[in-house]
């Protein structure tokens, strides 16, 4: 009687490594053609995996959208913006807090072409796709908003302030890569993005510093 070799175990899938690739797929083909032709067949023939996993894995496209939107490398998160531990940041004042948050914020996107890309293409679309986006977005921005101390002047409006600054620093990393400048400040060099990071220092501060004022954000 001959014995035939056991056959090989199938190699356990790494569902991880998959759900990733998919996730990374996605960022691709949105950065390369917007929402257009977009759909689970796309994502799955990006990724190079049967779209039933991408079901397994995610539900559904509008689910697998937001999954990808959630990720930290697709937004700045209030951990990404300031980086230091809560002993370090305990004693700040909310003018050290908004500055901070919104120097990363704009430090965060142009570190970020892919979710550059996916924000031109999310302006011309307005659909569930861009929903389920603009939801991650609404809530990394109230988890910043949360960091800031109650505001010391009652007349500030400190979301509407928020929104205001955090809208003008994505339009500006847009805009640099088709104008070289805005208003004389350079959008090409790393002087003129100091230049605006030292501009939203000073707003917040005189938005939210109490009269007496408070130390310069490290």
């Amino acid at each position: 009687m001959v014995t035939r070799p056991a056959s090989p175990r199938p190699r356990p899938r790494n569902s991880e490594a998959t759900q990733e690739r998919i996730l990374k797929s996605v960022g691709r083909l949105l950065a390369r053609g917007g929402f257009l032709g977009f759909g689970v067949n796309a994502v799955a023939r990006e990724a190079r995996v049967d779209k039933v996993l991408i079901y397994r894995y995610f539900g559904g496209l509008p689910q697998l959208l937001e999954a990808f939107a959630d990720r930290g490398d697709f937004w700045p998160t209030a951990a990404e913006a300031v980086p230091l531990p809560p002993e370090a940041t305990s004693r700040w004042s909310a003018a050290e807090w908004g500055a901070a948050l919104l120097r990363g914020l704009l430090r965060g996107l142009r570190a970020r072409p892919t979710t550059q890309e996916v924000l031109r293409w999310e302006l011309a679309a307005s659909n569930e796709l861009t929903e389920k986006l603009a939801e991650v977005r609404e809530r990394r921005g109230l988890e910043m908003l949360r960091r800031i101390a109650p505001d010391p002047k009652p007349q500030a409006d400190l979301p509407a302030v928020a929104a205001l600054l955090s809208a003008g620093i994505i339009y500006l990393v847009l805009r640099s890569k088709t104008a070289p400048a805005w208003l004389g400040v350079s959008l090409d060099s790393e002087e003129g993005w100091a230049r605006l990071e030292r501009a939203i220092e000073t707003i917040v501060r005189g938005v939210l510093s109490p009269a007496e004022g408070g130390g310069r954000v490290p």
